[in-house]
């Protein structure tokens, strides 16, 4: 359902009606991205995977959200902050304000997929109570507030004396650059001003507070800048695109601020860095505004920034699940090829914030490897997080488990789990893309759509059973005959290519290969950007035949890995597959895939959900007096997102390939 919505600016409404179907998606300016998203409503999933995700999101996910936030005291925050009543800070940290706004935003989405009016109503009783905690300048920080009433402040430290004077640790900033995008989901759904005349309160706060001759420095973690990208888009003033960079080039300029380091990727100017460091959400959501502003503004400098850095990341230190941070003594990036397995951190916000990256980069260059690492994230390592019931997350998500992890309904920092639930709601946006006569098909699910190219509605449907099979059928109904340019993104897995780049690569070849036919009959594969270029005069219920490769694949990693010396992976399609102890003998780390064995892949309805398994007849290593011995045994491999819903026990993503990973000792 599209909204007809208006302009809204600090002061009220300007007379120009127009629709907003995704904030990414238009910029008042006319300077932005070349290609643009499908609006958030679009597509209509109708499959078992997406379609089942996406309603346990909005039925078991969000509801869950608001009881936890409710249990841990950070909706009383809000109220404690705009009430009479005098009490101490309820959660555990200063920053917490910004699960609410998170949970706010993901409901919001919910409202545009299926209208609630329980959950809208719920909404504007808890907006009610944010902007009963503003302050009457437009400052909103509970922590603070509740502090100078006489309230006890958990890491009383980080809420130091005067505003901004800590925020490399308070995250005041952060807090509001996620008030500031759940503001534009709630206006964009309901039509309401309620939250939104907050979040421009806020913002013009901000504006006054910093710049030159001002407060100089930037926030301590990255995120204010994409909502103030959000507001720019919405309102049509510049100004708020405008601080948005400022804060982005305040990082590394010593003029106005310590520096706070690597850390905070505060250690050089944006467009100087040419190496991911630090934490790695930090990082990610600054790439995600560097690209908004590249596009915004035609910054060269921004771009070739971005480039830099995906490159490091995407070739150097990003798992095979797409997950990114190695360490959890800083929740980042370590150094190049340090990917261990069993102490991977990979928070699963950061996955998400490597998504949303990603679709930036791709919406900037309209490359397919954008969305090959992309869509490798959201089968993998964003799913993981994220239990197949909607209400058990995972904040770290290591590709080996000796039994002691465990999805849990919440955290003391819960970041991850709101963070979830804003993100799957949006899937339908990002199946497809347009840019002037061109057609982007992104991802393929079993799904009905409706998109416009040159002043032409298409409706598009997609019959799969992708990710299990290989075969989608995509039927174009354009309104009246048009002649336009159908991209067809062919995967990189399907290429022999698991990832852009030579951090992972597949183990021998396979002889199938991709076959696409237009109403059957077969065209050449020579492709543009990764895509397929279907250039032709379209009339309804034309047939395009994508038929993928989903051979099972064993991976091996680049020898810079140590780590992963001499271990092999499983892949089919964009699934990365695991190991788990109900289904192999334990120890797991005993077991041995020798490379170029026979993968079958077999599928179970009943199981997880529904899933395609993948067996080999390997082999499993004993200590029996004091020699090794072996003996053939079937080793059955699930997809890694649905690992852990069995209880605890052991799971490994890297399997033995020869026999020295598996000698005592070694």
């Amino acid at each position: 359902m599209a909204l007809k919505l208006k302009v809204l600016t600090s002061s009220g409404l300007v007379g120009l009606g127009w629709l907003l179907l995704f904030s990414l998606s238009c910029s008042p300016s006319g300077q932005d991205y070349s290609i643009k998203p499908a609006g958030l409503t679009s597509v209509n999933f109708k499959d078992n995977f997406w379609r089942n995700r996406i309603e346990t999101c909005l039925q078991v996910t969000i509801p869950h959200l608001f009881k936890e936030e409710e249990n841990t005291g950070r909706i009383k925050n809000f109220e404690l902050a705009g009430g009479g009543e005098k009490g101490n800070f309820c959660s555990n940290y200063p920053f917490d304000d910004s699960d609410v706004y998170k949970t706010i935003e993901a409901a919001s989405y919910a409202l545009r997929l299926s209208p609630d009016p329980e959950l809208d109503a719920y909404l504007d009783r808890l907006i009610a109570k944010v902007a009963a905690a503003q302050e009457e300048d437009g400052y909103l920080y509970t922590a603070r507030t509740i502090k100078n009433k006489g309230g006890k402040v958990p890491l009383e430290d980080w809420v130091a004396g005067k505003r901004w004077e800590n925020e490399e640790r308070s995250h005041e900033l952060y807090n509001l650059g996620h008030l500031y995008e759940a503001a534009v989901a709630h206006y964009q759904a309901t039509g309401k001003k309620t939250l939104l005349k907050v979040a421009l309160k806020s913002a013009d706060l901000v504006l006054r507070d910093f710049g030159a001759g001002r407060l100089q420095l930037p926030p301590g973690h990255q995120e204010i800048e994409i909502g103030l990208v959000k507001l720019y888009r919405l309102t049509g003033e510049r100004k708020y695109l405008q601080q948005a960079r400022f804060f982005l080039d305040q990082r590394g300029n010593n003029q106005g601020h310590k520096l706070y380091g690597f850390y905070s990727q505060d250690h050089l100017p944006v467009t100087q860095q040419t190496e991911a460091v630090g934490h790695a959400v930090r990082a990610a959501y600054m790439y995600s505004a560097m690209a908004e502003i590249a596009a915004l503004t035609g910054d060269e400098a921004y771009h070739q920034a971005l480039k830099n850095l995906w490159t490091d990341v995407v070739f150097r230190k990003m798992y095979l699940t797409g997950g990114i941070g190695s360490t959890g003594e800083w929740e980042g990036f370590g150094p190049a090829y340090h990917l261990p397995n069993d102490s991977a951190y990979c928070e699963t916000c950061a996955s998400l914030a490597n998504a949303f990256w990603n679709y930036r980069m791709f919406l900037l260059e309209g490359e397919a490897r954008y969305l090959d690492v992309f869509e490798r994230i959201i089968y993998n390592g964003v799913l993981s997080g994220l239990s197949l019931f909607g209400d058990r997350f995972f904040y770290e998500n290591p590709l080996a488990s000796s039994g002691r992890q465990e999805r849990a309904p919440w955290f003391s920092c819960a970041c991850c789990p709101p963070n979830l639930a804003r993100f799957l709601p949006q899937m339908g946006q990002y199946v497809y893309a347009t840019s002037d006569h061109k057609l982007f098909v992104n991802l393929y699910a079993a799904s009905s759509g409706e998109v416009e190219v040159d002043g032409v509605k298409i409706r598009l449907e997609q019959e799969t059973r992708y990710p299990w099979e290989g075969d989608i059928n995509l039927i174009i109904n354009p309104a009246e005959e048009a002649h336009f340019i159908l991209m067809v993104r062919i995967p990189g897995w399907a290429l022999e290519q698991p990832v852009p780049g030579d951090l992972y690569s597949y183990a021998g070849q396979i002889k199938a290969k991709p076959v696409i036919r237009v109403n059957e009959q077969e065209v050449q594969l020579k492709l543009e950007k990764g895509f397929l270029p279907i250039d032709r005069r379209w009339k309804s219920g034309d047939r395009v035949e994508i038929s993928l490769p989903m051979e099972p694949r064993q991976v091996v990693a680049n020898n810079h890995v140590k780590e992963d010396a001499g271990l092999t992976a499983v892949e089919r399609g964009p699934l990365v597959y695991c190991a788990e102890w109900p289904d192999n003998p334990e120890p797991i780390s005993q077991l041995l895939l020798p490379l170029g064995i026979y993968l079958r892949a077999e599928l179970k309805p009943d199981l997880l959900g529904g899933v395609v398994i993948i067996e080999a007849a390997g082999k499993t290593f004993k200590i029996e007096k004091g020699k090794m011995k072996s003996q053939t045994q079937i080793i059955t491999l699930i997809p890694y997102y649905s690992w852990a819903h069995r209880g605890r026990g052991e799971m490994a993503v890297w399997l033995a390939a020869d026999e020295a990973r598996v000698q005592p000792g070694q």
